[in-house]
């Protein structure tokens, strides 16, 4: 009966796969056991991982532990938690409805809202595709001294490096993310050991505090640390990937496809959650503690951490950890650009022309903005990216939410009570905050 209920309940006709070219193209042992069965599972919660570490995240974390110490680590962990959650109805809608977050928008919703829906997202894909293309100019600069104007022209070569990765099959890419994960998680173990941060502060610093919305100025960071951790793009991103499984599209295989995806994806978000923990840590304890309050920059982060920490290292792993973040990024934003358009428009445009154009909408701003502002304004730029990006999450969440918590839509699979009471509550939150940030933004106190 359910099955019956499910199959009414989406309007459109259901013939057209997500990702077609890699859509259940990831074998799964069937009568493997569990370690065996997780791993092939593993990769989507790695890709989607990776949204929640981008250079975005670095600009607000730093200008974060900077100014307010260890504060603002709760709202890393709170948003940790929501993206956990969220990434969770995410996988579980994907492998239900076998729709990743666009179609099911698209088969819900009568054209005006889908259009509505699809401009809001492309806003989101291209702040965070900004985000990536600064990011990864800086660390050119830091690293070899490219200078930016230049370094974010060399960002478009990514395009074409995604094409060839993907064209060796979904499972390679799943490696190259993963590598550079280790890389990024690598690093900033380096630069904690050398920080040597006091205990007690950060574990205070866990616990939320009410200056956090009664000061405008850690209003302003800790909503960029939500926009930057939650991503719009990816609910859409994550939704898609998992149906690159070849689980058996029973009751059944669903469910067991549920159990591992969701492993896979909130082990990857605790991994996520350490290396945002440990930017913001190490601004904390290398700046705030030491008087430099007013460190927001990156390049001044880079250029400060080898005279504090005493070693040179200290800069270069925090300029390669930038690079191996900004690369990371770049190959899931682009990924979820491709979702989105095809799942909203049904435009099916070639791999290589819709990623340049992408990429082209980052490219221009970045460059205008570096060749009129230089180096404090792409960390402006990079803040107030990630702010937009939380603007954008409400009309990403309430769709999920919405379609995750119908019966005919999930069928036996629907969200439990308590999840539904959860979730609404967390969108609700998301909008009040975004709401009292633009009354600030617009009627300062």
């Amino acid at each position: 009966m359910a099955s019956k209920l499910f199959s009414k309940a989406w309007r459109n006709d259901r013939t057209s796969n997500s990702l077609p070219e890699v859509f259940s193209s990831v074998n799964i042992p069937k009568d493997a056991g569990f370690w065996r069965k997780l791993l092939a599972f593993t990769g989507p919660g790695l890709m989607v991982a990776v949204g929640y570490m981008d250079p975005g995240n670095w600009a607000t974390d730093i200008a974060g532990g900077a100014q307010f110490g260890y504060t603002l680590l709760s709202v890393i962990l709170i948003s940790n938690l929501f993206a956990i959650i969220l990434q969770h109805l995410s996988l579980k809608l994907g492998i239900v409805a076998e729709r990743d977050l666009a179609q099911a928008c698209k088969d819900h919703f009568n054209p005006t809202t889908n259009f509505i829906l699809w401009v809001f997202c492309e806003i989101a894909i291209a702040a965070c595709d900004l985000a990536e293309v600064i990011g990864s100019a800086i660390a050119l600069n830091l690293l070899f001294g490219i200078p930016l104007t230049w370094g974010v022209v060399i960002t478009v070569v990514d395009v074409f490096i995604i094409l060839f990765l993907q064209a060796k099959g979904f499972r390679y890419l799943e490696s190259i993310v993963g590598g550079l994960i280790i890389v990024i998680f690598g690093c900033f173990a380096y630069e904690i050991i050398l920080s040597k941060p006091d205990v007690f502060p950060i574990l205070s610093g866990l616990v939320p505090q009410k200056e956090i919305i009664t000061n405008p100025s850690m209003l302003y960071i800790a909503i960029g640390i939500l926009g930057a951790t939650v991503m719009p793009h990816n609910l859409y991103l994550h939704s898609s990937i998992v149906q690159t499984r070849n689980y058996e599209r029973t009751p059944k295989g669903k469910k067991e496809a549920i159990k591992f995806a969701t492993l896979d994806s909130t082990i990857s978000l605790f991994l996520a959650f350490f290396i945002n923990a440990a930017i913001l840590i190490v601004a904390a304890a290398t700046f705030h503690t030491t008087g430099n309050q007013d460190v927001a920059d990156i390049h001044d982060a880079h250029k400060m951490l080898a005279p504090i920490l005493g070693t040179t290292l200290a800069s270069v792993f925090f300029a390669v950890a930038l690079l191996a973040s900004g690369q990371n990024s770049t190959l899931t934003g682009t990924l979820a650009g491709q979702i989105v358009m095809e799942g909203f428009l049904n435009i099916r445009l070639k791999p290589w022309l819709r990623r340049l154009i992408t990429r082209l909408i980052a490219v221009i701003p970045a460059l205008i903005v570096t060749i009129l502002y230089g180096e404090q304004g792409t960390t402006n730029l990079l803040v107030l990216s990630q702010v937009i990006l939380s603007m954008q999450l409400s009309f990403a969440v309430v769709p999920l939410v919405m379609f995750t918590g119908s019966k005919l839509k999930m069928g036996e699979f629907v969200n439990k009570r308590w999840l539904k009471i959860l979730v609404w509550i967390i969108a609700v939150i998301i909008i009040v905050l975004n709401l009292y940030l633009l009354f600030e933004t617009f009627f300062p106190s």
